[in-house]
């Protein structure tokens, strides 16, 4: 019963979910009309969400990843690899055709975990679901400010499901999410969305 709960934690608050969560609505905030903040989301999903998942599913497919969410540290490095060229492309994309600074800074953000990630990926196995989750909720209480405080108690499940799976250690999950954290927080004053 326990296992089944954290599955269903895992499956449904997973990296892809949360990413989609937090692009759809930061392509809203400052767009001048709804055309443009379905463009800016559609840029956006192209250069994260979409491919990154396909990706995934590619690889799980041709066992060179032993499943989406269930996969062993060295397995991860081609998946780093790809999501971090996506997000700098995206990033880059996303700054020369003006998109909303929230957006543009949610995927600079993004790129530095990434990067950052990647290369503690190579001694330690950090929790990239508490990750998304606590970026994310960093990143929509920031520019939401208390309407998005409902977000904080997504994190404990979260944490709780991938330590019962035995995909992390506790230490990887707060790990993991204290990183994203401070990673989104240093990257939003950079921008000036967060004082």
């Amino acid at each position: 019963m326990k296992e089944t709960a954290a599955r269903l934690i895992t499956n449904i608050i997973n990296p892809f979910l949360v990413s989609f969560a937090v692009i759809v609505p930061l392509a809203f905030e400052g767009a001048d009309s709804t055309g443009a903040a379905l463009k800016w989301a559609g840029i956006a999903l192209a250069f994260s969400v979409l491919p990154v998942l396909a990706t995934v599913l590619c690889l799980v497919r041709r066992k060179m990843l032993d499943g989406v969410f269930a996969n062993p540290r060295r397995q991860r490095t081609i998946v780093y690899i790809v999501a971090c060229v996506l997000a700098g492309a995206g990033y880059g994309l996303l700054w020369y055709l003006g998109a909303p600074v929230a957006l543009v800074a949610t995927f600079a953000a993004g790129l530095a975990s990434i990067a950052i990630f990647m290369a503690v990926n190579l001694l330690w196995k950090i929790s990239l679901h508490t990750a998304f989750i606590a970026g994310a909720v960093t990143i929509l209480v920031v520019v939401y400010g208390a309407m998005a405080a409902w977000t904080v108690p997504l994190l404990f499940p979260v944490a709780w499901a991938r330590a019962v799976l035995k995909q992390h250690t506790p230490a990887q999950t707060v790990a993991g999410a204290a990183l994203a954290v401070a990673i989104v927080l240093a990257v939003f004053r950079g921008y000036g969305v967060w004082a």
